[in-house]
């Protein structure tokens, strides 16, 4: 959510005060690395730093938050991003960090609000944050513990972020099969934001299926304590039979473009385009599979004029090593699919990060945004331990990389035990890419190519990479 500007009206912006932290910058990369693969025409090998990191020479890691307590435990897993003025707001499993990027280099902590529960999907809106749950607790405050499967509370988390040295919370909601991740829909007038929740199941008793649809919240701006949930609209009416192809169990993510009354869904088992004109009743234009390539539909990105959406498969959930040679370039993957003008969905071609990982890297398509280019569609995206891409998707039946950085293995000794890692999101904020990544923390990454300049201008006041927003041509 929010509008791009121009850099001349950015610097009007005024100095935001911080609070503590710090980062060191990393050296650059120097050393060659070692042991990793390449398909035919991937990117021209690069110097690699003596923890493993190594990068296009357009790209450069320039600064680091790296975890601290209370988020340093074996499973406070770093997830989403969204941003807001100078701030980044960074989701973990036990909660959510405040970063202050007033100076991208040199970010500082803000506050960390010790709030558990996967995923802690997170999104602001003015004074407003909102965090997904998607485990049972045993109840809906920040001081809960795991809850009962079949008992537990999940659902919306709401916060008020006025102060954002001290966040306040405000209001919870339980949502059918919990929420895996929310979108931020604006309402037609400013009074009102909407949240479409997505989750899958069945799961449990209180999972039944099918569940086959979304729950949309209603949030009043400024009584945010009166949110309910005020549609459950079913998407689907398969009735989740999975001897269908394309069968799907509910929705992983939703993407909305509310400019173009537009949104696409990553729902599992296919892709959809759906009209919002009605932001309580989205409706399905269209379904698309693809059960030769597609295995788990997870996030979708529309181009900047809404002829295109570009899908990406999260094939093994994340957790498994899909960027070989085994695997191949159309698996685990985005594809691009053009929007035709009677709203059908058309595939074009796909992309896949073009270097093999090791064995023990995690590694599938996952978060991404736009850049924002005029009269280009270039995405960066997070690769979990396959690192960040820049892509040029502009010509939508041969995609390519033109910048990454790829910190190399967790875990380089082979027959170690594969650990979850790498960039969970990356997207490009006022100049800068961010990345979350999930074990190492909040990466700032600088690239400089003439392919990408065009967009370090543009400026944004709000940044929440599921709710898109035009940039100028």
């Amino acid at each position: 959510m929010g509008r791009w500007r121009s850099g001349t009206a950015a610097a009007a912006m005024g100095a935001i005060l911080v609070m503590a932290g710090c980062v060191s910058d990393p050296e650059p990369a120097t050393t060659p690395k070692a042991g990793t693969a390449a398909p035919s025409g991937a990117s021209s090998a690069a110097p690699t730093s003596a923890d493993g990191l190594q990068h296009s020479p357009n790209a450069r890691l320039v600064a680091n938050v790296p975890p601290s307590a209370p988020f340093d435990g074996e499973h406070a897993w770093g997830t989403d991003l969204a941003f807001q003025g100078d701030f980044a707001f960074v989701g973990n499993f036990e909660g959510f960090t405040i970063v202050d990027i007033g100076d991208p280099t040199k970010p500082k902590v803000v506050t960390r609000v010790v709030c558990p529960g996967g995923q802690n999907d997170i999104s602001v809106s003015g004074n407003l944050l909102f965090l997904s749950i998607d485990e049972p607790r045993d109840g809906d405050t920040c001081t809960s513990e795991p809850g009962a499967p079949d008992e537990g509370w999940e659902g919306i988390r709401i916060f008020d972020i006025s102060d954002k040295t001290k966040p306040r919370y405000i209001k919870s909601l339980a949502t059918a099969c919990g929420s895996h991740t929310h979108t931020l829909v604006p309402g037609k007038d400013a009074s009102k934001v909407y949240l479409y929740v997505s989750s899958f199941g069945p799961s449990g008793s209180h999972c039944p299926p099918p569940h086959d649809s979304i729950a949309v919240v209603e949030v009043p701006v400024q009584n945010p304590a009166q949110a309910k949930v005020v549609a459950q609209p079913v998407l689907f009416h398969d009735g989740f039979d999975d001897s269908k192809p394309g069968a799907t169990s509910g929705c992983h993510d939703i993407t909305v473009y509310p400019e173009k009354d537009l949104a696409a869904g990553a729902c599992i088992g296919n892709g959809i385009l759906m009209d919002i004109s009605d932001r309580a009743r989205p409706k399905v234009l269209q379904q698309v599979i693809d059960t030769e390539n597609f295995s788990t539909w997870h996030s979708a990105t529309f181009t900047n004029d809404a002829s295109r959406v570009i899908f990406s498969d999260e094939l093994g959930g994340g957790i498994a090593p899909t960027c070989d040679a085994e695997t191949g370039p159309l698996r685990g993957a985005d594809a691009v699919y053009d929007i035709t003008a009677d709203r059908k969905l058309k595939r074009r071609g796909y992309f896949k990060i073009p270097r093999y990982q090791t064995s023990s890297e995690n590694c599938v398509a996952h978060n991404g945004s736009l850049i924002p280019v005029p009269g280009k569609t270039i995405l960066v995206q997070g690769w979990y331990q396959g690192g960040i891409t820049v892509a040029d998707f502009t010509d939508p039946d041969h995609p390519k990389e033109i910048a990454y950085v790829d910190r190399g293995p967790l875990d380089p000794d082979a027959g170690q035990p594969m650990r979850l890692g790498g960039s969970w999101s990356a997207y490009y904020y006022n100049g800068y890419i961010y990345s979350s990544d999930i074990t190492k923390g909040l990466d700032v990454i600088a690239i400089d190519d003439p392919l990408t300049d065009p967009a370090k201008p543009v400026r944004m006041d709000e940044l929440n990479a599921q709710t898109q927003v035009s940039y100028p041509e």
